[in-house]
């Protein structure tokens, strides 16, 4: 992991069809830990999984997270259209059901 950059902040959850499926899971692990290996853009790169709930406000629903920082707006759109972006797009679409995305930019 890099420096977190609060210029942009891109967060991303996922879903698998078959959460319980080790070799789902592994074989989306390895395409994003690859996908992040070589994006150029991409500052900030954690991968998540959600612990065991403490608190009814938290949702632990997904399978698994994504957190990427970048210096611009422009930056990011540079990730997603970069060639890593669309392979690891191309190789994992099939294992999700469900991806919902939140960009945030810094308040100051």
């Amino acid at each position: 992991m890099k420096q977190f950059d609060p210029n942009f902040t891109h967060t991303v959850f996922f879903w698998l069809k078959n959460p319980d499926n080790q070799v789902d899971r592994k074989a989306f692990e390895a395409s994003l830990q690859k996908f992040l290996d070589h994006s150029g853009f991409a500052k900030t790169k954690f991968i998540g999984k959600p612990p065991k709930a403490s608190r009814d406000v938290v949702d632990g629903s997904f399978t698994y997270s994504l957190i990427v920082t970048f210096e611009s707006a422009e930056a990011q759109q540079n990730y997603q259209d970069e060639a890593p972006h669309k392979l690891f797009i191309a190789e994992s679409s099939k294992l999700w059901t469900k991806v919902i995305v939140y960009d945030s930019i810094g308040v100051n």
